[in-house]
């Protein structure tokens, strides 16, 4: 677990179990891979959560948030470089798709990354 992570909630661990009971049955749906990516994420678990966020990619590219969620992996795992092409893309997706909060939210990030 990252270092400042508190300790989970058993609430927590079982989100995460029913996720991984999702995923080990159905191993190439895209949203149990998202919904367990996303509560590793949740629990600073970030090289695993990119893992299952990187198959949900594959299966649907266009996925907006997955993208952020991959370019948040990338820089809380100190790969800046990743992370910048990550929200470079978020951004064309959030502009091809017309949503706005997650423009600024990306236009944001790579500006405090000086991009």
């Amino acid at each position: 677990m990252a270092a400042g992570t508190p300790f989970p909630s058993s609430k927590s661990m079982d989100v995460l179990e029913r996720h991984r009971q999702m995923v080990e049955r159905f191993p190439e749906n895209e949203l149990g891979r998202f919904s367990l990516g996303n509560a590793l994420f949740d629990l600073g678990r970030y090289d695993e959560a990119e893992e299952h966020l990187k198959v949900a990619l594959r299966k649907k590219p266009d996925w907006m948030v997955v993208q952020i969620l991959i370019g948040k992996c990338a820089l809380e795992l100190g790969r800046r470089a990743e992370a910048i092409a990550a929200f470079e893309r978020a951004r064309d997706l959030a502009v091809s798709q017309h949503h706005e909060g997650p423009l600024a939210e990306m236009e944001g990030l790579l500006a405090d990354l000086q991009v």
